[in-house]
């Protein structure tokens, strides 16, 4: 049986932000389900982030440069397993959350209690509990939306941002229609089957060992509250609460100068192009080495893992 359990009524406070936590039911995936993961021998390690239980794994030197390696929808830690120690050997401390929802983290049971800023909040609230500076942000999908947000609004905590098949949208422009079609299937398809919807996002075929993995951490369907919710909150038109907020970020990278990489996969359709957008409009993305890697889909640290984490190394070590 998981675990089960209800924050008390009351409100936690971060930063002087005050956020109502009550009548919130969080789910817990009971550890037997990650007894046989493949290729993923490190260890979890667990922080409050203000009620809800976040998980994540580190591979590398503690003292090392500090590398935070952030998943996206519908995936978890798991989907950096070739990456991490290819980080490690080069001296790197990789760090890689399970964002709420996802992974070993807590699982809020209701939708409702799923949303940009509380996802914001939870990941911020990790960074600062392990006092992470120097960072240098690898972000895919929701990673991204997330990880490049907090960049600009935790600046001096970031040394330079690598972004792989993400972006970070206002709702002031069109969409491409592989969004849509992903959105609609994923709040319609009666069987929301992670493991299949990670498969399809990738180029080479994945093991049934290795969809098993992207399957544990939700036993049945109550524990994808969070996996169904997200693709609701990406921000697709001018009048969603997070558009103002987004734009003002989009203002912080105008002015951006530290290192900025884009490296995106050739073959994924929700993502394609984003990448020439922050080489238009970062300061710092100027005169980088931006590259395409070739044979890899929607989940590039799948299909090319090994080759995006020496990119990463690569970047580290010129900037």
């Amino acid at each position: 049986m998981s675990e089960v359990r209800r924050l008390r009524a009351g409100v936690v406070a971060s930063r002087g932000v005050v956020r109502d936590v009550s009548c919130m039911h969080l789910l817990r995936t009971p550890e037997e389900r990650f007894a046989a993961l493949p290729d993923f021998p490190w260890a979890p390690r667990f922080v409050d982030v203000g009620g809800p239980r976040m998980a994540w794994v580190e591979a590398g030197p503690a003292d090392g440069p500090v590398v935070l390696c952030l998943h996206g929808e519908p995936s978890w830690s798991f989907l950096y397993r070739k990456l991490l120690p290819v980080f490690a050997s080069a001296g790197l401390r990789a760090v890689a959350p399970d964002l709420i929802g996802f992974g070993r983290s807590d699982k809020p049971s209701q939708r409702e209690d799923y949303t940009y800023q509380r996802h914001l909040d939870w990941l911020r609230a990790f960074i600062e509990s392990q006092a992470l500076t120097g960072i240098t942000l690898v972000c895919q999908d929701w990673g991204g939306l997330l990880g490049i947000r907090l960049a600009t609004e935790l600046e001096p905590r970031f040394a330079r941002i690598v972004a792989a098949n993400t972006f970070l949208p206002t709702g002031d422009q069109q969409m491409p229609k592989a969004f849509f079609r992903w959105r609609d299937f994923s709040q319609t398809t009666p069987s929301f089957d992670v493991g299949a919807i990670v498969a399809k996002g990738c180029v080479k075929p994945l093991s049934p060992e290795v969809v098993a993995a992207y399957d544990a951490p939700f036993p049945d369907d109550s524990y994808k509250a969070g996996a169904r919710q997200f693709p609701m909150l990406v921000p697709a038109t001018p009048d969603d609460p997070q558009t103002v907020p987004n734009r003002r970020a989009w203002d912080v990278l105008g002015a951006w100068t530290k290192p900025f990489l884009t490296a995106f996969s050739d073959q994924d359709p929700i993502t394609r192009g984003g990448d020439s957008v922050f080489q238009a409009i970062v300061p710092g993305a100027q005169q980088q080495p931006h590259v395409t890697l070739e044979g890899g889909g929607h989940f590039l640290q799948e299909d090319v893992g090994e080759a995006l984490a020496k990119v990463v190394i690569d970047f580290v070590r010129r900037s």
